[in-house]
């Protein structure tokens, strides 16, 4: 585990430690990146929080055949100053479970499964997804990364594929709200366009995996012109991440044969591009208000029918 991720979740910062709904979407999220023994760990306090709560320190060492300095080393990589707390938080997560509240329901969609099926168990995961994502979010990260565009003079965004589509979905929101936006899909012509930025501009990737070159050249191109970069990946830990300024961290539905990862992920890669937009435009209210209500009445004709 590097520090990077330790810095971008908080580990060892002294803050309030996560609540239990968030504890179980960072488990979701870190666990890959974590060594084999912590995944271990993680992987059995998300799997049975209330037996896990009932163990000393010892006792779920013993249980995930670690040793207790990795049973806290892995609590305080997910966010708790010691296993005390850790223990805590998994006893509220056990209770929020037994309340009812969480969805009997498993999200692994066979060939066979009837329609009705498919649709209960894309809508539960859809919501788990940005569940997980919301709980797991820098909020410090995401307020500097909308400081950074509400003032910047042009905003390049990079993706290719999924992401793709989530750039331009971004670009088109800014475009309307006033400011300069593009989404380069063409791997050539973003990095092209990266190594004119400067500083005051703002350059965002999107890449699930955090390994996508199309989308890291460019990124780097822009950082080492002094732009504000921003990365939105799954991956904390990943390669896109060492010319980021600013990581908000997506976290995604387990992968299926029938539902790949660049479904899952564009759900939440979504839902930060929205909250970025809406950081934005707050910032910018009192010129992007007007902007948005002429790029609608631009439009209001079309939607009538009326010439």
């Amino acid at each position: 585990m590097t520090q990077e991720v330790k810095e971008i979740f908080g580990s060892g910062s002294g803050g309030a430690p996560p609540a239990p709904a968030a504890l179980a979407a960072k488990v979701r999220t870190l666990a890959p990146s974590m060594t084999r023994s912590m995944q271990r760990v993680a992987e059995a306090v998300a799997g049975d929080p209330a037996g896990c709560a009932a163990l000393t320190v010892t006792g779920l060492a013993e249980l995930t055949g670690t040793s207790e300095a990795t049973v806290v080393r892995t609590a305080r990589i997910l966010g708790y100053p010691g296993y005390r707390d850790l223990r805590l938080a998994l006893a509220g997560l056990a209770a929020q479970q037994q309340s009812g509240r969480a969805p009997a329901i498993t999200t692994d969609i066979a060939v066979d499964d009837p329609l009705a099926d498919v649709v209960a168990k894309l809508a539960y995961d859809e919501q788990q997804t940005l569940a997980d994502t919301a709980a797991g979010l820098d909020t410090v990260q995401l307020a500097a990364a909308v400081t950074a565009a509400a003032t910047a003079r042009r905003i390049d965004v990079y993706g290719v594929g999924a992401s793709g589509l989530v750039a331009q979905d971004l670009t088109q929101k800014l475009l309307r709200i006033g400011l300069i936006a593009h989404a380069h899909h063409d791997p050539h012509l973003a990095v092209t366009n990266a190594v004119q930025l400067r500083a005051g501009d703002v350059a965002i990737a999107i890449t699930h995996s955090g390994a996508t070159g199309d989308v890291i050249e460019p990124l780097r191109a822009a950082f080492e012109h002094g732009a504000t970069t921003v990365a939105i990946t799954g991956r904390p830990n990943s390669p896109v991440t060492q010319y980021a300024d600013h990581v908000l961290t997506t976290s995604t539905a387990r992968e299926s044969e029938l539902r790949p990862a660049a479904m899952s992920s564009r759900t939440s890669q979504l839902l930060l591009v929205d909250c970025l937009f809406v950081g934005v435009a707050q910032r910018t209210y009192e010129t992007a208000a007007p902007a948005l209500a002429a790029s609608y009445e631009a439009l209001a004709h079309r939607h009538r029918g009326k010439p």
